[in-house]
């Protein structure tokens, strides 16, 4: 009789219990599918180098026309954008004319960095090539897009020609000509096959473009 009794106790708490568990399990559940994620905010990264941010090669070398984003973190009145000079040089504010051709941007930034620090505690600068107007190659022709593109240091002629977006219909791929120019001298024409180098045959015939390379595709 006693343990009657027990078992009937025993199954009424079961009843009680197991409904509050899965009640609390439904709650917790509930909980954690709304939980906010936090915001990131990118305002709080600081400053940005223009050494990771820029378009050129790291190695570019700054020459007459170009176009560019002078920085000064905080100091808006000393930002700016500027062109180089045919003499190479920039106008800034409070420190006057600074050469600007035939330097990288790193070696700019260090330069006015330097020199504003007779008016800043601790000056960060950065200086990115907007437009890359001195160094140029040209590409005629049987190509999608033919014109004048930056030259990049690393740019070969196979990369021009993607650049231009490709060859038109009829394109003479294996009669492809580069006319450079020799100092002290008239144009000198280098005979480049597309057909064969993209073959694997004479990989060296795709040779990095020189400042006003003509790439002509009859």
């Amino acid at each position: 009789m006693k343990m009657k009794i027990a078992w009937k106790w025993f199954a009424k708490i079961c009843v009680l219990a197991i409904p509050g568990i899965a009640l609390g399990q439904a709650a917790t559940g509930s909980d954690q599918s709304v939980q906010p994620v936090a915001p990131t905010s990118a305002a709080a990264a600081g400053p940005v180098d223009s050494q990771t941010a820029k378009v050129p090669d790291e190695d570019y070398v700054i020459g007459a026309d170009d176009q560019l984003a002078i920085n000064v973190w905080k100091e808006p009145e000393l930002s700016l954008s500027v062109p180089v000079r045919s003499d190479g040089m920039i106008s800034l504010p409070l420190i006057g004319e600074v050469r600007a051709s035939g330097r990288t941007p790193q070696q700019l930034k260090e330069e006015i960095g330097a020199k504003l620090r007779t008016y800043l505690a601790t000056p960060a600068v950065t200086v990115i090539v907007q437009q890359m107007n001195s160094r140029k190659f040209n590409i005629l022709g049987r190509v999608l897009k033919p014109g004048s593109y930056p030259l990049l240091a690393t740019t070969t002629v196979l990369d021009a020609i993607a650049q231009a977006g490709g060859f038109q219909d009829f394109a003479k791929q294996k009669n492809i000509y580069i006319l450079r120019r020799v100092p002290g001298g008239g144009p000198t024409r280098i005979a480049f096959n597309y057909k064969d180098v993209i073959r694997g045959n004479h990989p060296e015939k795709n040779i990095k473009l020189m400042q006003n390379d003509t790439i002509v595709v009859p």
